[in-house]
């Protein structure tokens, strides 16, 4: 592979869901016309240990989340990153040293883009753990991590990052495409026909599979942590009056730009969810079918309240690991073909909803060894474009 013009970087990703690490090796190669082509070459996923998940979701509670353990996890997930990138590496039948780069998210523990008052200054942060120079030590393959925190010191909320390079994949000159992830949290981007970088934007619908996961971890005790294939939400029926408790959450008739996570649909959340599901005798299975619905009806309620106006879509194209639940898929097409959008998943037009945020991440490493910008101010709030990523050889 010429270098000048071709390469291949490994993206590493774990999301709020906290199921594991995606790994992708890809090959990029720059086209004469400016443009870039990627490929898939290999992809992984990794499962985390039963202990380990825990001790992860233990430092999503600020009060547990104490200094030692959050630096004791951080070097742990370095090791785990680095040994699921030099395993997909492997499946690719390639060696370290034919990798440019490796782009690894990290696992948030925290993000809180709202600015608070501190010491007569503004300040908005987040956190991601999985020291990337434990990565780059262990493969010998320099590694861009922390990618949030630059996009955040220029006034955005350092989320969401993946529509940099769904502009760069997914534009089309004739179709306004809405490509919709659905994993712990649900995130939009809207990509109008023939568009310019600077006419994308993105932002969280609200949750995806985050509050779903929940209440089947707590209704359904045992080694269930999801819903698989939507079974439980489809034996169950949706409560009309619950979904209309939950439609009324804040978040849903926030302005543009905002972002969310596990801090506001996290365990509390949950807490009073099931509290209210009790108080109404709402059968477990029926709760499972709401939040079900809820999800579907978030985003739904997105593309009208902010999108369809100005930007009629053709296509919502659904990639995360929620694109696998039939039932909310289905639910999904009740919300959106209504309005003459086609609802597809990744797979059917020749992607991997698995892959598609390790990618990502590839690609905004290599954007930063390139020293080129790698955000979209309009996205995040961002006041200028930044390159974001700490480089660790």
């Amino acid at each position: 592979m010429d270098k000048h013009s071709s390469r291949y970087a490994v993206g590493l990703m774990s999301g709020t869901s906290v199921d594991g690490i995606d790994a992708a090796v890809v090959s990029i190669t720059d086209n004469p016309d400016g443009t870039m082509s990627v490929q898939l070459i290999a992809f992984e996923n990794t499962p985390y240990p039963a202990g380990v998940r825990q001790d992860i979701f233990n430092l999503f509670d600020p009060a547990q989340a104490t200094v030692d353990k959050i630096g004791s996890m951080n070097v742990l997930l370095g090791e785990l990153y680095a040994e699921a990138a030099s395993s997909v590496i492997a499946a690719a039948g390639l060696a370290s040293a034919e990798i440019a780069v490796i782009g690894s998210h990290g696992q948030t523990i925290y993000h809180a883009p709202e600015s608070e008052k501190l010491h007569g200054y503004d300040i908005h942060y987040t956190v991601q753990i999985g020291e990337g120079s434990v990565i780059a030590a262990r493969t010998g393959i320099p590694c861009v991590s922390d990618f949030r925190p630059a996009d955040m010191a220029v006034g955005g909320q350092g989320a969401p990052l993946v529509p940099f390079t769904e502009y760069l994949l997914y534009r089309e000159a004739h179709r306004t495409l809405l490509l919709q992830n659905i994993g712990g949290i649900g995130n939009m981007t809207v990509i109008p026909a023939g568009c310019s970088q600077e006419q994308v934007y993105a932002f969280d619908t609200g949750p995806g599979n985050m509050i779903i996961d929940g209440v089947v971890e707590r209704l359904y005790p045992g080694p269930l942590t999801m819903d698989i294939g939507g079974a439980i939400a489809r034996s169950g029926n949706v409560h009309e009056e619950l979904l209309g408790l939950l439609q009324q959450e804040p978040y849903y008739a926030q302005p543009l730009p905002k972002s969310t996570g596990r801090e506001h649909f996290g365990s509390s959340y949950i807490d009073w969810l099931l509290d209210q599901a009790k108080l109404r005798g709402i059968r477990a299975e029926d709760v499972v079918a709401t939040v079900t619905r809820l999800t579907a009806w978030s985003i739904g309620d997105a593309y009208r309240r902010y999108v369809r106006e100005q930007d009629p879509a053709d296509v919502l194209l659904v990639g995360g690991g929620g694109s696998y639940n039939p039932v909310l898929i289905g639910f999904l097409r009740q919300e959106m073909e209504p309005y003459g959008v086609k609802v597809m998943t990744q797979e059917e037009v020749g992607h991997s909803s698995d892959a598609k945020e390790a990618v990502a991440f590839a690609l905004l490493a290599d954007y930063a060894m390139k020293r080129q910008p790698n955000n979209l101010p309009n996205v995040t709030g961002a006041a200028r474009p930044i390159i974001m990523g700490k480089i660790s050889y």
